[in-house]
């Protein structure tokens, strides 16, 4: 099934690609190859089509590290871990033990203070919630352990919003995870990593974790950045230029959650931050396990299908378009806002997916976990390398392979 590819234009910049493609599909290999020219990274690509693997290949890193790499690999998925999580809501949802638009107070009582009684489920799924970070102040942040589940739950549990919840739109991108989290812990009596490699990857036989277990330690590749980190200066300047001074409590909770990401990030790199559950951030796993996730939940894979096409399209349908920022924050007219439906990020002109009607989630340097039900594709994309654009455009790395696979589907270009 593996081996060097043959039609591959093999060069210094294709050098240590390998995989396989179905009849029709060959001019992915070639384009995955094409976006991985200019990464010093390693990378895996898998694509379902019509509950089929069709596409699955990879490449080493230019300078490997002292574990191979190949397409059993596993790395850090950042917040595409974040889809990982609506899927668990949405199979409770769907087997009617949570109510999406039912208080969140209803699960977790205690979290129905200081303005937050009100607060629902599908708030917290769609960074509606007020809580972008667990303290109010960068300067906290040193002070908190992030790998304590218990502690960050009743923080965010005891806060106050930074705006009313349901009213504005903001990325809460690592309270999202204990938010969402901590419901499905109520539900279920059993944390997130349980439930989900027990209800999710179990049945798929996937290569996905929140919490990676110690017997599939000698599997995991780090990611690495070649790009330094903005600085507290820096950030603090680019929260100005959309209206937020550094004293605003707005600009105080952004700048936390940024401080907050980067110290769980740097957590990664120990065993203890790799076997902790930080469902916004912390999944680990591979492409082809990410492809086969998202195929499973637009269609039967193996003969199983983990939500219905009803479940399906209320995820995809968008809930934030008519949340404006909150204020003081100003987006510009033409800002790439993000878009989001219950849980999963929605097509817009810096992540296109596949199109209209496609969902899935990104992830801090290029991660990609995505599907389209009409045309039955499902993809999977990994890297280690934390490319960062500061043009906020689609990762460079996605345009050749995502061209080819909307030409070998049959799609029109930029469907």
């Amino acid at each position: 099934m593996t081996g060097q590819l043959g039609r591959m234009r093999m060069g210094e910049d294709r050098t240590g690609v390998q995989g396989r493609a179905d009849a029709g599909w060959e001019g992915v290999l070639d384009a995955f190859a094409e976006g991985q020219a200019g990464d010093a990274g390693a990378a895996q690509l898998t694509v379902y089509h019509h509950s089929r693997p069709v596409v699955d290949v990879w490449a080493a890193a230019r300078h490997p590290g002292p574990r191979p790499f190949g397409r059993e690999s596993v790395g850090i998925l950042m917040s595409v871990t974040k889809g990982l999580l609506a899927v668990c809501v949405h199979l409770l949802s769907q087997r009617g033990a949570l109510d999406v638009d039912a208080p969140v107070a209803r699960y977790w009582p205690e979290y129905a203070v200081n303005g937050k009684q009100g607060t629902t489920v599908a708030d917290l799924l769609t960074h509606s919630a007020g809580l972008p970070a667990f303290t109010g102040d960068p300067a906290d942040v040193a002070g908190t352990d992030l790998l304590d589940w218990d502690g960050c739950v009743a923080r965010l549990a005891a806060a106050d919003p930074v705006w009313q919840p349901g009213a504005a739109c903001s990325y809460h991108a690592l309270t999202y995870g204990h938010l969402v989290g901590e419901v499905v812990r109520r539900v279920t009596g059993v944390g997130v990593g349980a439930f989900f490699a027990a209800e999710v990857a179990a049945p798929l036989e996937l290569d996905l974790w929140i919490g990676l277990p110690q017997e599939e330690e000698h599997r995991f590749v780090p990611q690495h950045s070649s790009a330094p980190l903005p600085t507290r200066d820096q950030i603090a300047m680019m929260l100005q230029a959309v209206g937020l001074d550094h004293d605003d409590r707005p600009a105080r909770s952004l700048m936390a959650s940024f401080a907050e990401l980067t110290a769980v990030t740097a957590a990664f790199d120990s065993r203890a931050g790799r076997a902790a559950e930080i469902p916004a951030a912390g999944g680990i796993g591979n492409a082809s396990s990410l492809a086969r996730l998202y195929a499973s939940l637009i269609g039967h894979v193996d003969g199983i299908r983990l939500l219905s096409p009803l479940t399906v399209d209320r995820a995809r349908t968008p809930r934030t378009d008519h949340l404006p920022a909150p204020a003081p924050l100003r987006r510009p007219a033409n800002a790439d806002t993000a878009r989001f439906g219950l849980g999963f990020e929605l097509p817009r002109s810096g992540l296109p997916m596949l199109g209209d009607g496609s969902f899935g989630h990104a992830g801090a340097g290029g991660r990609l976990g995505m599907a389209h039900p009409e045309s039955g594709l499902a993809v999977g994309y990994t890297c280690t390398e934390m490319a960062r654009d500061p043009a906020g455009g689609p990762d460079p790395r996605w345009l050749p392979w995502t061209r080819a696979i909307h030409e070998a589907a049959g799609l029109p270009a930029g469907r």
